[in-house]
């Protein structure tokens, strides 16, 4: 089959097998994925998505070692007798993070790269540069440094420093794990303009399927066992255990077709909207009254923080009570990390107290040690894997005792409540995302600290580890804990959520029940409030409570707490996947 006919990508019973892994990661899969399509990979985390991924350029096994059976043809090209430099000006890669991956200062600079390893001649260099500045819609940004980018401009630059070798197909690692929602919108409309325009193939693996499944030509499913199912995008998510709000709401009003978008979606609402204008109780107040009993178990007054000559958070006063979850929201480079680290005590703090309750009286967590830190307040990175440093799973658990001076057995316990099954003898950087976020949660809580603070914890995570990583955090607040989340993922802070803080250029502008703030946020509301607007209802499990709860005297009916997940067909399973 010629290379100008062939399919894009062609998988024939592709078999993927590492050393000393008791299972295929890949086993026996066989696609076909045209010219022109966007396939979306979908699946568990740790199923084997990015060895699908590697194995399009073949990364896999070349580079990663391991054996692969099988055969994987791109553009007609064997994989087996094609190394992956033999198809960069056919394949393009884009990994998760792309600042990571940037070897120059510039916009144009990281653009020319590729072609200059390619010893383009001067002249087409300059003018391939030019069509992709002007297709990303980033020619203003030419001279820009790298670092001052937002990262949807990032992911863009990274899409773009790829594209001026004018490959045929473009695959793509969770591109917008670490984007806000606009970031995300930016990057998912260069790809679908990249197809539509241009006639690319591209092949995304994504974790947030409300995010793009709209978009997609073509889904794989990896399943848990290794095994791959393909086919259209609706016909396998009406029974997929993966799948978005939008189409759990599908599922359950018995929408057919089934919607993949919430413009089809609230096409398909009008008389479960008109049936809930009788059903749901008004909205309660923009900020409920704490429970009398909570205490104020953090407290942050003027906190300021200074990079240079950039002001990342400008002045801000925040309380954390016992017993709330509290999601923190807003663009990237809003200040959310920067204010996390600075009430954990480790990160700088230009000026301003924090206080954290330690006992009858309180602490400031910045004059402790790490040990007496510990106790108090845990925070959990956005890059978990970098607080692991020992050799095994075992190992981090025992040390995670012995430091928080907790009986033997404490942070295994919290681990296997999380994700259970995780071999001890298995090296943390082995472990699948999910399972490194699970870790590394265990070890923080071994210590029992009142307040635990998390940086984009669901970066990786699949929606049952999402819906998992939810349960414990409601569980810590019902403990009489506070917790503080930063997140861009609007689903999940849906469904854990009390309260919600959106900062913008380093102040607080909002901050109130999250019902109300994420209701009122076109960028922040969770699919379920767009379909089913003005309704204020945040989840697929709110819904099914107001038609499940009797009538009150009013006919209002009772949703419950706020939080509540995706909702569905189906429960969703455990979370599987410092210091």
């Amino acid at each position: 089959m010629s290379g100008a006919h062939a399919p894009a990508v062609v998988f024939d019973a592709v078999t993927v097998r590492y050393a000393d892994s008791p299972a295929p990661a890949l086993r026996s899969a066989s696609f076909v994925v045209e010219e022109g399509e966007l396939a979306v990979v979908a699946g568990r985390t740790g199923a084997g998505k990015s060895t699908l991924l590697g194995a399009v350029n073949g990364t896999v096994p070349h580079f990663t070692g391991g054996h692969l059976s099988g055969r994987v043809t791109v553009a007609g090209l064997d994989t087996r007798t094609h190394r992956p430099r033999d198809l960069a000006d056919v394949v393009g890669v884009v990994r998760q993070d792309p600042l990571a991956g940037f070897v120059t200062d510039t916009v144009e600079e990281e653009l020319a790269y590729t072609l200059e390893q390619l010893a383009v001649a001067p002249t087409a260099m300059r003018r391939r540069v030019e069509e992709v500045l002007d297709v990303l819609g980033i020619a203003d940004l030419r001279d820009a440094p790298l670092s001052d980018l937002s990262g949807g401009q990032q992911q863009r630059v990274a899409i773009g420093s790829v594209l001026t070798a004018g490959p045929r197909v473009l695959v793509l690692d969770e591109p917008t794990s670490a984007l806000d929602p606009a970031g995300a919108e930016e990057v998912l409309a260069t790809l679908s303009r990249l197809v539509h325009d241009l006639g690319l193939t591209v092949v995304v693996s994504e974790h947030r399927l409300e995010r793009i499944v709209g978009l997609a030509d073509h889904l794989l499913l990896v399943h848990d066992d290794g095994t791959v199912t393909d086919g259209e995008p609706a016909a396998l998510l009406a029974t997929a255990p993966l799948a978005p709000p939008v189409v759990h709401l599908g599922r359950w009003a018995g929408w057919d077709p089934l919607p993949l978008t919430v413009r089809a979606a609230r096409r398909e609402a009008r008389d479960l909207r008109t049936a809930l204008e009788t059903s749901t109780p008004p909205p309660g107040p923009a900020v409920p009254a704490p429970p009398a009993a909570a205490p104020v178990l953090l407290e942050g007054l003027g906190i300021s923080v200074r990079h240079g000559d950039v002001t990342a958070v400008d002045g801000i006063d925040l309380g954390l009570a016992g017993g709330e979850v509290v999601a923190l929201m807003g663009r990237n480079g809003s200040g959310k990390s920067s204010l996390l680290w600075a009430l954990h005590g480790t990160g700088p703090r230009s000026a301003g107290a924090v206080e954290v309750r330690a006992g009858d009286t309180t602490v400031d967590p910045s004059r402790e040690s790490p040990a007496q830190r510990r106790r108090h307040v845990g925070l959990v990175p956005q890059s978990a894997g970098d607080l692991l440093y020992l050799a095994t799973v075992d190992a981090e658990c025992r040390q995670a005792d012995h430091e928080a001076r907790a009986p033997a057995g404490t942070a295994r316990g919290h681990l296997d409540r999380l994700a259970p099954g995780i071999p001890g003898d298995r090296h943390p950087r082995d472990l699948s995302e999910g399972q490194r976020l699970a870790l590394v949660v265990a070890v923080q809580l071994t210590a029992a600290p009142d307040v635990l603070l998390l940086d984009e914890p669901t970066r990786g995570l699949d929606y049952p580890a999402k819906e998992a990583l939810t349960r414990l955090l409601r569980r810590l607040a019902e403990d009489g804990a506070a917790v503080l989340v930063a997140t861009h993922d609007v689903e999940f802070a849906a469904g854990v959520a009390d309260r919600a803080v959106v900062m913008a250029g380093g102040a607080v502008v909002a901050d109130g029940r999250a019902r109300d703030v994420l209701c009122d946020s076109p960028a922040f509301a969770p699919q379920v409030a767009k379909v089913l607007s003005p309704q204020r209802l945040l989840t697929v499990a709110e819904v099914r409570r107001a038609f499940a709860a009797p009538p009150s005297a009013d006919g209002a009916r009772d949703l419950g707490g706020a939080g509540g997940g995706a909702g569905g067909s189906a429960p969703y399973p455990v979370l599987g996947g410092r210091r």
